[in-house]
C-alpha cells in the first residue's frame, strides 16, 4: 500500500441530521483513516473538520466533493504534514460583561498574539444574567499573557479569570463564600448599628475596614460597642430585613447538583450567618459571635475572633475535612479581610469589591450576580436551567434570577 497522505477536510453549510453520519460512510467506503476531527454548530450552521490519511488514487477527494454537492455543503480541502502539530499548554480565558462588544474582543485577541498565544475555541457559556464566553488559548508563558490581558482590558468593562486548564480547574470541589456583600447585599452589623441608632458612625468605621484602613480586630470591636442594647426584637427585624444577592440560591443549588460542598466564613455574626446557612442548605459556617445578656446585646464579642487569618484557617480546615486540597477550592469575598483566604485557595473571586482586593485576588466578577461565578468555573447557564426545568423541587423564587427574558 502506497504511504497515505494527509488531508485537512473542512465542511461547511447548513446543519441537519444525518451529515456525520454521511461524511462517515464515504470514508468507509474509500478506505481513509481519520486522524482528528472537531465540529461546531453556530445558529444552524455546521463547520466540521476532519483530518484524514488517504491513499494516492483521489477516490476519497471525488467522493467527498460528490457528497458535498448532494448535501448543499460547501467541502474544501487542505493537503497538510501528516507530522503531528506539537502540543502547547492549554490556559481557559473566561470573558464576563454585560456587553461584550467587537472592540473588547479585539483587544483581547491582540493581547492574546502579542503573547505568543493562540485561540484555539471560543464558546459561549452565557447570554444572561450577564454575557460569558471562554477562550482556549495555546500558550507557554502564562503569566505574561496574564499581564497583557489585564494591561488591555484595565479600561473596559469586562471581567476575565485566566487558568491554566487542566485536571485542577476540573476538579473543584469546595466553595467558600464571605457573606456580608457577597452572599447577602448587607453589610448586617451596619443593620444592627441603625437599630442601635449608630448607623452613619458605625457604616463609616464598616467601610474604612473594608478599604484595609485600619486595623480589622479594632474596628470590629469598636463597631460591636455601638450596639450595646439592642434587644430581641430589634435583631429579628434585621434577620427579617437581610436581601440575598440575586442568583445566590442559583449558585447554591447548581453547587450541590454537581456534587460540590458549601461553606461560608464571615467577619459578621454566628445568629445570621447560620440561619442563612440552615435556609440555603451550604454546608460549612463560621462566624463571630455576639455576646448576649438577658436578650440584650453587651456591645462585646463572645468566644474566638473571626478575622482575616482565621478565614483562611477555616478554609484550610474544611479542605482538610473534605479530604481534598486547597487548590481545589474556589474563595469568594469582597472585603480587604477576605485576602487571606482568596489567596489560599485555588481560585480566589473578588466579587464587587473593593480595590485593594481586586488587585490581589485571582479575578474579580463586577456584574451584581452570584451565579455568574458558574461562569469563570466554566459551566453552561444552558446546562443550569436545564438542571432546574427537570427538577420538580425547582425553587421558583424571584431571588434566583434576573427579572425578565435573555436576549436574541
Amino acid at each position: 500500500m502506497s504511504e497515505r497522505s494527509a488531508i485537512l477536510v473542512s465542511v461547511h453549510g447548513p446543519d441537519k441530521p444525518g451529515i456525520s453520519a454521511g461524511l462517515m460512510d464515504v470514508l468507509g467506503q474509500t478506505d481513509a483513516e481519520i486522524y482528528d476531527m472537531e465540529q461546531i454548530v453556530v445558529r444552524g450552521r455546521l463547520t466540521l473538520n476532519i483530518l484524514i490519511g488517504v491513499d494516492g488514487d483521489g477516490d476519497t477527494v471525488s467522493q467527498l466533493l460528490l457528497f458535498g454537492w448532494k448535501s448543499d455543503l460547501h467541502v474544501d480541502f487542505e493537503p497538510v504534514e501528516t507530522t503531528p502539530t506539537p502540543s502547547r499548554p492549554i490556559a481557559a480565558v473566561t470573558v464576563l460583561g454585560t456587553r461584550i462588544g467587537p472592540d473588547d474582543f479585539g483587544a483581547i485577541a491582540r493581547a492574546i498574539a502579542d503573547s505568543n498565544g493562540n485561540i484555539e475555541r471560543i464558546y459561549r457559556l452565557s447570554r444572561y444574567p450577564a454575557v460569558s464566553y471562554e477562550l482556549l488559548v495555546a500558550i507557554e508563558d502564562l503569566d505574561s499573557m496574564r499581564t497583557a490581558l489585564v494591561s488591555a482590558t484595565a479600561d473596559r468593562p469586562i471581567d476575565l479569570a485566566i487558568q491554566r486548564d487542566g485536571l485542577e480547574r476540573r476538579s473543584r470541589r469546595l466553595v467558600v463564600l464571605d457573606v456580608d456583600s457577597t452572599l447577602i447585599q448587607n453589610e448586617v452589623i451596619d443593620l444592627l448599628a441603625h437599630e442601635a441608632g449608630a448607623g452613619e458612625e458605625v457604616a463609616a468605621i464598616t467601610e474604612s475596614a473594608m478599604r484595609g484602613e485600619m486595623d480589622f480586630e479594632e474596628s470590629l470591636r469598636k463597631r460591636v460597642s455601638k450596639l450595646e442594647g439592642v434587644d430581641e426584637a430589634a435583631m429579628a427585624r434585621v434577620a427579617s430585613s437581610i436581601e440575598i444577592t440575586p442568583g445566590a440560591r442559583t449558585f447554591i443549588r447548581t453547587l450541590k447538583r454537581m456534587g460540590l460542598k458549601t461553606a461560608i466564613v464571615s467577619a459578621g455574626f454566628t445568629r445570621f450567618a447560620d440561619g442563612l446557612a440552615e435556609q440555603l442548605g451550604i454546608d460549612y459556617s463560621l462566624s463571630n459571635t455576639l455576646d448576649i445578656q438577658n436578650g440584650v446585646l453587651t456591645g462585646r464579642l463572645a468566644g474566638e475572633l473571626v478575622d482575616g487569618p482565621r478565614k483562611a484557617q477555616f478554609l484550610r480546615e474544611v479542605a482538610q475535612a473534605e479530604g481534598i486540597s486547597t487548590g481545589q477550592v474556589v474563595a469568594v469575598g469582597d472585603g480587604a479581610n477576605d485576602l487571606h483566604m482568596l489567596a489560599e485557595a485555588g481560585l480566589g473571586i473578588a466579587f464587587n469589591a473593593k480595590p485593594i482586593v481586586k488587585d490581589n485576588a485571582d479575578t474579580a466578577v463586577s456584574v451584581p450576580y452570584l451565579d455568574a461565578i458558574l461562569f469563570l468555573m466554566g459551566v453552561k447557564r444552558d446546562h443550569v436551567e436545564a438542571a432546574d426545568a427537570a427538577d420538580p423541587e425547582f425553587d421558583q423564587s424571584p431571588l434566583l434570577d434576573v427579572p425578565g427574558t435573555p436576549p436574541a
